[in-house]
């Protein structure tokens, strides 16, 4: 068989099971709402929860930046990529989302990616082992593997198993790894019990805050404030392409780390830094979030999670009980998935489908992502909608 042939014959196995993934065209900004395709729609499919990704202090950040800084770094951060930008954006970072180490210093990524790739295969080896959340991120997940550490994956959110795995393991270095918000689900970690399970057993706890930087505490600096956590133990990843609306990534905790993400993390040290101008809008949405602007829009992002709630439970199908900016309904099989979200795209609502291996097989979902900056006419429109659609489908 040619090998063309053997991925044709591959991707006609996806369309039969109704797992080809597509990708959809914006015209201008992407946001609460779009233009796809052609089509003015309103999105219930991106991660800016502030809605902030096209907030004018942030365009002219951005574009103060570039002609500032140039476009491009030119250069990794080792070897002439490091600008005055990068710099302040790692300071403000530190001091926003720090509290919970002394002296924290904030290392910047290109994206949430890297940024897991790098903690995970630098902290841990051959001869570790890592203890990773059943529905973690894929990243988490890839940089475990690449680590060449044991891994031991326990039940989701299960502090009780994860005890006695860590009482159990004699490894010299050990890493607790978990999402804080499960971009899948919505809910949140129990994370007050794995820094204690992590500090009694000697273990790193690394969180993965990318669906809660932003939004939880009552600053947005995240889920380490807002659980009131505090260790040398902890190594914090936040994402900037989300709730802060720019691009990127980084990690903050103890001085000696961030050192030796430095000297030992390839996806930093092999890779060109992000454009200056990026940094530079970072720090401006850093200010916007910790400000009274960015208080008040978290208070209407609550409003409108309470209200989807509301909606989702009056609907035939299974709503996944979330306090966060992700709702998620399951739906079960693919093809009813596949067909819920295109009759919701007609009404000219963007809810995309999930489906494996995404999520495990028979829990195809819609997942809604909330924005303060939907209003709370878009949210009676979901209503009105679903209400349509348990009659069509049920």
């Amino acid at each position: 068989m040619k090998l063309l042939d053997m991925l044709e014959e591959s991707l006609a196995d996806i369309d039969a099971h109704g797992l080809r993934r597509r990708r959809r065209t914006i015209d201008g900004p992407s946001g609460a709402h779009a233009t796809v395709d052609g089509r003015e729609m309103i999105g219930f499919a991106n991660n800016d929860y502030l809605g902030l990704a096209a907030h004018p202090v942030l365009v002219d950040a951005l574009a103060e930046g570039a002609r500032r800084y140039g476009a491009g770094a030119a250069g990794s951060h080792l070897l002439g990529g490091h600008s005055r930008a990068h710099a302040q954006a790692e300071d403000d970072l530190a001091a926003f989302c720090g509290g919970f180490v002394d002296n924290a210093r904030a290392l910047c990524f290109s994206t949430g990616y890297m940024a897991n790739l790098a903690v995970l295969t630098a902290l841990a080896g051959r001869g570790a082992t890592i203890f990773s959340d059943a529905l973690n991120h894929a990243s988490l997940i890839d940089g475990a593997r690449l680590s060449r550490a044991d891994t031991v994956v326990y039940a989701h959110a299960d502090a009780e198993a994860l005890d006695a795995m860590l009482a159990a393991c004699r490894s010299s270095v050990k890493v607790i790894v978990t999402d804080t918000v499960f971009s899948m689900d919505g809910d949140i970690a129990p994370l007050r019990a794995l820094l204690d399970i992590a500090e009694r057993h000697g273990a790193w706890l690394v969180i993965d805050d990318a669906h809660g930087f932003g939004v939880l505490g009552d600053d947005g600096s995240g889920a380490a404030s807002a659980y009131r956590l505090r260790s040398e133990h902890l190594v914090y990843v936040g994402t900037l392409g989300k709730a802060a609306g720019v691009a990127g990534a980084f990690v903050v905790g103890h001085p000696t780390v961030i050192e030796w993400l430095v000297q030992r993390a390839r996806t930093y040290i092999f890779t060109t830094a992000s454009p200056p101008a990026v940094a530079h809008a970072v720090s401006a949405s850093v200010r916007l979030i910790g400000g009274d602007e960015g208080r008040a829009r978290r208070a209407q992002l609550a409003q409108h999670i309470a209200r989807t709630r509301e909606i989702l439970r009056s609907t035939s199908y299974k709503p996944i009980d979330s306090h966060t900016a992700v709702q998620s309904l399951i739906i079960g099989s693919n093809e009813e998935t596949l067909a819920v979200a295109a009759a919701l795209d007609e009404a000219g609502l963007w809810v995309p489908a999930i489906r494996p291996p995404t999520v495990p097989a028979g829990t195809s979902r819609l997942r809604i992502s909330l924005s303060a900056a939907h209003t709370q006419h878009d949210l009676e429109r979901l209503a009105a909608a679903f209400e349509t659609l348990t009659e069509q489908f049920r």
